[in-house]
């Protein structure tokens, strides 16, 4: 089947150019214009998708071939975008800069979608150069078609004047001129912008909306979206594999089938969670239940716990303070319950968390390792994790595709010796090979720094949910 969707890649000539703070106000813009539009972000990318979310009223979502087939990502995209206005795609880092061997670049995405691009050019201390640039990255590949540019970071009305005259030489369109405004700059911490669940800045999402309609070219980025060609649908054997799991399974349990319940941990400290990923988790008959670590007492009645990952280091007081939480979660785990945590979530189940100024806080326990804080990264990247022993995610030897970016480490000590490994870790960009996360003795918990897609590992989540699902019985057995 065809699909006529009009969308367009806002690119960047590096990171550190303003493209999230541009697509921010893009999409506000848009949305104040009653233009329907679905976001997109390119890459391992939990935070800027939430302030996509945060202007546009709508989840985003993340387009990557890594953690997904190329199959699956553009089945997604279609099923994510085909009833909007128009789709706007967030590249990552520099228009050609991806994993090994430019793996999930924006350059590549744009390819696979053949959507026009948009390169965002941080003309801050540049004149004419900035032509030669956009040129040289026109020039690089014609396979990617780039659509006009972006001027970021103007001084003045001499600025903007000087680049368009030398872009007009080239026949490079300028689709925008935004000045400098330091007002318009959201707050990081060590990975990243602050997260949208501390930093709920309705206001500067708003006023860079206004900023972004006075500075681009609206119009003419819609019309250069609307030419893009149409799309088709492909065959992909991850959606065929999970039609027939959710076909046996309505077959076997008509009447609890969609009755699983899965506790997703959420609040300040646990928000990193790919919303397509937790879709197969519900095509699969799951409900998801959220709860708060930080601020609840008990976990709610469920069948299966996912913690995400997030900043539990900014909250590890809090956490540890949290003894009936802490608590229900230990008594959940003993009681055979599947666990899946992923870096903060992981953190959050060790033994103990030390923060960066060294100071120590119990947590769970229900894994055996401790963790600590770094003041460099420790792991950015794309790797691949073997099963070392059966869990709830699946059998040993499964393979699964995921990636890491953290600043805590795992300490040496008791752990090494006693607990038994999660995964080996295979690192994409230089095939280094090491152990990580930990199993609890009876399968039922894992966890480690790694953070998976469910939607490009359906294996795994049909396994996951299937234990969820032999838990519910057990329990109702009793």
């Amino acid at each position: 089947m065809t699909y006529k969707i009009p969308r367009i890649v806002i690119g960047a000539v590096s990171s550190g150019c303003g493209k999230t703070t541009v697509v921010t106000g893009l999409l506000s813009a848009l949305r104040q214009q009653d233009i329907s539009v679905q976001s997109y972000k390119i890459g391992p990318d939990y935070i800027d998708p939430g302030y996509h979310r945060l202007a546009s009223g709508k989840p985003a979502h993340n387009m990557d071939t890594w953690l997904m087939s190329r199959e699956t990502m553009v089945n997604t995209f279609i099923d994510t975008a085909s009833q909007q206005d128009i789709a706007v795609i967030e590249g990552v880092m520099g228009l050609y800069d991806g994993g090994s061997k430019g793996i999930s670049s924006t350059a590549e995405i744009a390819r696979l979608l053949d959507a026009p691009v948009v390169l965002v050019i941080d003309c801050k201390s540049m004149g004419a150069s900035a032509a030669a640039i956009a040129l040289g990255f026109q020039q690089y590949d014609k396979a990617v078609r780039l659509a006009g540019v972006i001027l970021n970071r103007l001084g003045s009305d001499n600025h903007q004047r000087m680049i368009e005259e030398a872009m007009a030489r080239l026949h490079i369109p300028v689709l925008g001129a935004v000045r400098r405004n330091e007002l318009l700059v959201m707050p990081e911490r060590h990975l990243g912008l602050l997260p949208v669940e501390e930093n709920q800045e309705r206001k500067v999402v708003d006023a860079m909306g206004e900023a972004m309609a006075r500075q681009l070219d609206l119009g003419a980025i819609m019309q250069i979206a609307h030419k893009a060609p149409p799309l088709d649908r492909v065959h992909n054997p991850a959606d065929e594999y999970l039609a027939q799991v959710i076909d046996g399974r309505r077959r076997s349990f008509p009447d609890d089938f969609g009755k699983i319940r899965i506790a997703l941990a959420r609040d300040e400290a646990f928000s990193f969670y790919y919303p397509e990923s937790l879709a197969v988790l519900e095509r699969l008959g799951a409900k998801i239940v959220e709860f708060s670590p930080l601020k609840d007492k008990e976990l709610p009645e469920a069948d299966g716990m996912l913690l995400g990952g997030g900043f539990p280091e900014m909250f590890a007081e809090e956490l540890g303070s949290n003894s009936e939480m802490l608590a229900s979660v230990g008594r959940a785990a003993a009681d055979g319950m599947p666990i899946y945590a992923e870096c903060g979530g992981y953190m959050y189940l060790n033994r103990s968390l030390t923060d960066f100024e060294g100071r120590e806080y119990s947590m769970c326990g229900v894994l055996p390792g401790r963790v600590q804080m770094n003041k460099r990264l420790q792991m950015v990247g794309y790797v691949e994790a073997e099963l070392q022993r059966d869990c709830c995610l699946g059998s040993a030897g499964m393979k699964l595709k995921g990636h890491e970016f953290h600043f805590s480490s795992e300490l040496a000590g008791e752990a090494d010796v006693t607990g038994e490994r999660a995964f080996q870790f295979t690192r994409m960009r230089n095939g280094a090979v090491y152990p990580g996360g930990f199993v609890s003795s009876r399968g039922n918990a894992v966890g480690s720094y790694l953070h998976l897609h469910f939607a490009g590992c359906p294996e795994a989540a049909v396994a996951f949910v299937g234990n969820c699902w032999n838990y519910r019985i057990r329990c109702q057995g009793r």
